[in-house]
This record gives C-alpha cells, structure tokens and sequence, in this order.
C-alpha cells in the first residue's frame, strides 16, 4: 500500500515467540549496529518520552510471531537476521533463506519483466494495451471516455482502473483462469478489472491493473508468467531463492513461512495461493530482494544493467502521477533532499516493506508472517537512524496534554470501527483500546479531543452530538461511531 492511513484497530496476533534462531555472525562492528538497530525502533510521532523500544518487545506486544530484515549499506547486503517463527506448531525458526509471500512488493519486480519488453521494442509504453491482448481484450466502456489505457498507465496506476487487491485462495481451493479472474467468472473470488474513469486522470491503485500487465507478458513471449519472469528477473539479479510459481513447489515447503491472521491462527493451509502472480505471488526473501535493490540503485547511476539499461531504470524511477512511478513509488521527505523508491506489501497471513534511497547504496527489506504491519515502519526508522540515511526518519513532534479522567470516562464504550466492534476502556487514569484479545494500545492525547496511537500514523479527534454526547471520533477519512 502506498498511503499510510490512519488504522487504529490493524490486525494484531495475539500469540507470539521472539526466540531467536541461531543467526550468522558478523565482524564486532556490525554485530554492534545489529544490536543498535534491534533497540531503536521508533514510530512516526516523538513525544519526549518512552519514544525508542526493543524489537523482541515490540514483536511480543504487537503479537507478530517472525520477523526477517536485510540492510543494504554502500550498494552491498551489510547483514541479514531472522527473529522469531516461521511456524509456531512446528517451532520452526525464521532463518535468513525463510521464503515469505512479497505480496504487493511483487508488482516491483513485474514492472522490470514488462519494461524489458519495452527495452527490446516488443511493447510501447504508450501505446493501447489491447494492441499487445491477445487471448483477452480489454473491453473499454464510457467510463474511459474514449481514452485508451497504456502499458504506463498500468505499471502507475493511472489506468482508471478497478480492483484494489487480491485476497488469495486456499489451498486445495478451485483456482480460476487469468481470464476469469479478469473477467470475474468463477470461481474467481473478486469482481471483473474494468474501467472506473478516465485513463490517466488520476491515481487509483490497482492490482487489476497489474494483473493486464501478466497477460500481456503472457501473450507477447508466448511464456507462462513464472517461467519468463525466472528466466529474464529473477535469474539476472541473482534472486535465486524466490520463485512466481503458483502454488509453490513441493520441495521448496520447508523454506515457507506461515501466514498468521489478526486473532492468531494460521492462515487455513498456511498460506493462500496467488493465481495474480504479478500482483501479489512471488514468494521471496530479504536477502532476495536488496539485490534487486541494489541492481536499481547502481542502474540509475550507470553501472550495471543486468536487467534494465540506466536510461530505463532512470524512466521507471520518475513518477507520473503523485509519486507514483513505474511499478514503485519514488518521494522525498524533504524537498530536494534524497529520494527514496519503496513498495509495501499485506497478503493475507504476511506483511512487508522494500525500501531504497535512489541518490545513495542505503536500504532495507522487511518481512514478517503477519497482518500486522505496525512494526515495519518502526524497523525501518530504526535502520535509518543508525546507518544516518539523509533525511529519512523525520518524526512528527507532539506535546501531550493531561486529560481529565472525567473527559476520559465520557470516551469509554464501545465503537463501531471499519465495521468491526471495538472497546475503549480506562485504566489508572489512562485510556486505552482494546482491538483483539487482550491487547492494549494506548490513546495519547494532544487536546481534549484531539489523539493518536503510536502503532499506526494519523490523528484522529472525538466528536460530540448536538446533545453534547460522545457520537465518535473522525479518524481522518470518517467518523468512526460510538455504539454503546
């Protein structure tokens, strides 16, 4: 996901073990920003107090079972380390090689197998994506209001595009066609990829979209998807280990991590399979993915072109609409400060980040076999902060105001969230809530009404009715309800 939104209630996995494998040794001094790193992860906000936190008890309060990160320091793997299970019932550990589902980190590296076809002049960026459609023809409609969608438009995002995401099938489950899930014939779980406006007007994520770009790989090399993507990606940059076969090879079982949905249990089969192979099947690791990284990173400045020449992978790293660019998203903090190239993945059962600065050899991967995705960006400011990335960690600063516990108490009940039933409650003169189970993520407060989390950026504020009842609070895109 591109956005951060304000989610107060994410999934949280109540059972966990931070137990660490035994992880490979590195000379003292990088031993020592292993231990810096694991110590100082840091959210989106500071207040001045209890800002800094240990990796093993962030994993334990957010319930995530493994965690695997891989830091990119001068163009090169600096180190990599597994905390944690791959597999609670089988207490296996999360190893450097564990294999975890990359989800949307995967529409990455399907831009570099369709831009290739565009360095070899066998596709056109701007050209109608039905002149390259062969087995399936996008059947444009008035909501495109005569405009036609080009292979830019679907590696950006512009192509007006619907179908947000993806959310797999189990295993054993009947899996559909390309076509069908195109076209959104069963069994299929999600509705047909069709127009929702005008190519090219704005940005509109859509993993529709990138699902056009496998069939058009498909239908120009005459290859099935996996098969082109090892032979002409994966291969090249070395990324031995990750696969877009669908579902995964038997033999490679062992190396899988299992998914883990928000109340604790196992994703039902372990994990789900992803006929959507571009947009969210590739099976990867850390380690994997910082040689991708590393190739876009040495590309754009000119000295290496295992997959695309530095004229392209500098194309592919300017944006087209916001910051989206071609199959990722290239933005800067600071204005005219360094850039940084990044996609974000949630499958279900697993939850990612890829992160690259485009003006220097810094970056890191972060995978992790939960819905959670709270930890990810406190890894990475973590990272940042002890390999001193240029204006990257930019933390929001907040004063806390003390509330009073009689304003507290009018706040405690129970609201609708997303659909989902969740309580406030108090305790010690502190207002806390409680999205599953036992967990408990604390309200910090900035006004009376006004407060965040520090598990997920975003302000949201209490709203009261003409009666001067608590009705709720806005978090931002909505008023979140008060039921009870």
């Amino acid at each position: 996901m591109k956005k951060y939104i304000f989610l107060i209630f994410a999934s949280v996995i109540l059972a966990s073990c931070t137990t660490n494998s035994q992880p490979k040794k590195y000379p003292a001094d990088i031993e020592e920003k292993i231990k810096q790193v694991e110590n100082n992860l840091a959210g989106w906000v500071q207040t001045g107090t209890n800002d800094r936190w240990n990796l093993q008890e962030r994993m334990k309060i957010d319930g995530i079972n493994g965690v695997s990160i891989a830091v990119i320091h001068n163009y090169r793997i600096e180190w990599a380390r597994g905390y944690g299970f791959a597999d609670i019932s089988e207490k296996r550990p999360v190893m450097e090689n564990t294999l975890f589902q990359a989800a949307s980190i995967s529409k990455s590296l399907n831009s570099l197998g369709v831009l290739k076809l565009v360095q070899e002049k066998k596709l056109d960026l701007d050209s109608d994506i039905n002149n390259y459609l062969v087995s399936w023809k996008f059947p444009y409609d008035e909501k495109s209001n005569n405009k036609k969608i080009t292979i830019k438009n679907l590696l950006s995002h512009t192509g007006g595009l619907t179908i947000h995401g993806f959310p797999g099938y189990a295993k054993g489950a009947a899996l559909p066609t390309l076509q069908q899930i195109l076209d959104g014939q069963k069994p299929a779980n999600t509705e047909a990829v069709r127009s929702s406006e005008e190519p090219g007007k704005e940005y509109i994520y859509s993993g529709g979209g990138t699902i056009i770009s496998q069939q058009i790989v498909m239908d120009v090399t005459h290859q099935p998807y996996d098969i082109y993507m090892k032979k002409n990606v994966l291969d090249p940059l070395g990324m031995t280990s990750s696969s877009y076969t669908q579902p995964p090879d038997r033999n490679r079982e062992k190396l899988l991590a299992t998914g883990y949905k928000a109340d604790g249990t196992e994703v039902p089969g372990k994990y789900h399979i992803y006929p959507e192979q571009a947009a969210a099947g590739l099976w990867t690791n850390p380690t994997d993915l910082c040689k991708y990284i590393i190739e876009t990173q040495l590309s754009y400045k000119g000295e290496s072109s295992k997959v695309l020449t530095p004229e392209m992978t500098r194309l592919r790293l300017t944006t087209v609409l916001e910051d989206a660019a071609l199959g990722t998203f290239v933005n800067s903090r600071v204005t005219g400060s360094y850039k940084y190239f990044n996609h974000n993945g949630g499958n279900d059962g697993f939850s990612c980040t890829s992160i690259g600065c485009r003006d220097s050899g810094e970056g890191v991967v972060i995978m992790t076999n939960s819905d959670n995705s709270s930890i990810l960006e406190e890894i990475a400011n973590s990272v940042a902060t002890v390999y001193n990335w240029k204006d990257y960690y930019l933390p929001e600063i907040k004063k806390l105001v003390h509330v009073d516990k009689s304003l507290l108490e009018r706040y405690t009940g129970k609201y609708e969230v997303n659909g989902r039933p969740v309580t406030f409650t108090l305790k010690d003169s502190v207002l806390f809530a409680n999205p599953f189970g036992n967990v408990l993520w604390q309200l910090y407060f900035t006004t009376d009404t006004d407060f965040f989390i520090r598990e997920s950026r975003g302000m949201a504020s209490f709203r009261v009715d003409k009666n001067n009842k608590v009705a709720g609070f806005w978090d931002g895109n909505q008023l979140q309800r008060k039921i009870q």
